[in-house]
C-alpha cells in the first residue's frame, strides 16, 4: 500500500493522478506562476496545491514530493546565476541510469528534460545557453555537485507544513556547486540572439510581467 506522507485524502487524489513524470510536469505547466507580490511565500507541496500556484523552488519541491509519492527519491538540483541573475531550482529523476528534470519558469527552455542525460553535470549543462537576463546576458555559473535529497528535512514536515519552507533554499546556498566558468571567461560569452530572448520571454511578454518582475529583481 502507497505511503500517504500524511496528505488528505483529496491531495493524494490529485498526487495519485500524477504517476509518471510528464503528468507532473504537465499538472505544473497548468499552475499559475506565483509572483509573490506579498512577499516571499516558499510553499509546500501541500501548499501549493491549497493556493494552485508555485514559483520555481515551489514547484521543484512539489515535483520532488509527488517523485517520491510514486516510489522514486525526493531530488533537487540547484542551477547558480551571477548577481545579474537569479538561480534556478529542478527536481530531478532517475530512470534505466539516466537523468532528467522538472521544473517551472518564467523562462520558456527552463522546465521539463527527458532522461537522456548521463550525468548531473550533462543534466545541468542543458540549462547553459539559454540562461540568460533581461539584458541578454548568459548567466548560468554553477550547479549542484550532488542532487540534495529533501528526506533530510522530513523531520521538519516539509511535504505538509502549512508553515514557509525558506529552509530548503538556505540550505541549498550553504552546500558545493560545481562552478562552470574560469575567471574571465564570462567576458567572452556571446549574447543570446533576439530571436531566443523573445522566445524564452515568452511567457513574461504574453501575462505583461515585465515591470513586477523587474521590482522584485528577477
Amino acid at each position: 500500500m502507497r505511503r500517504s506522507f500524511g496528505f488528505s485524502e483529496r491531495e493524494r487524489r490529485i498526487l495519485s493522478r500524477l504517476d509518471t513524470t510528464a503528468k507532473i510536469q504537465d499538472f505544473l505547466d497548468g499552475l499559475e506562476y506565483n509572483l509573490e507580490e506579498k512577499g516571499d511565500t516558499y510553499y509546500s507541496p501541500k501548499m501549493v496545491l491549497k493556493n494552485m500556484k508555485a514559483n520555481c523552488i515551489e514547484a521543484a519541491i512539489f515535483a520532488a514530493a509527488a517523485l517520491r509519492f510514486h516510489g522514486f527519491p525526493p531530488l533537487l538540483l540547484d542551477l547558480t546565476s551571477s548577481k545579474e541573475d537569479t538561480d534556478h531550482v529542478i527536481a530531478v529523476f532517475r530512470h534505466k541510469g539516466h537523468w532528467g528534470a522538472i521544473g517551472k519558469s518564467k523562462y520558456t527552455f527552463f522546465t521539463y528534460r527527458e532522461p537522456v542525460y548521463k550525468t548531473i553535470r550533462e543534466l545541468a549543462m542543458s540549462y547553459f545557453d539559454l540562461y540568460f537576463n533581461y539584458w541578454g546576458k548568459k548567466t548560468m555559473r554553477g550547479f549542484l555537485k550532488k542532487p540534495l535529497n529533501l528526506k533530510i528535512f522530513d523531520r521538519k514536515n516539509w511535504m505538509n507544513s502549512e508553515k514557509r519552507v525558506f529552509y530548503i533554499a538556505t540550505y541549498l546556498d550553504k552546500i558545493p556547486h560545481e562552478k562552470i566558468l574560469r575567471k574571465g571567461m564570462a567576458v567572452s560569452l556571446r549574447k543570446v540572439t533576439d530571436i531566443d530572448r523573445e522566445a524564452g520571454e515568452l511567457w513574461i511578454r504574453r501575462k505583461g510581467v515585465m515591470k513586477k518582475l523587474k521590482k522584485k529583481g528577477y
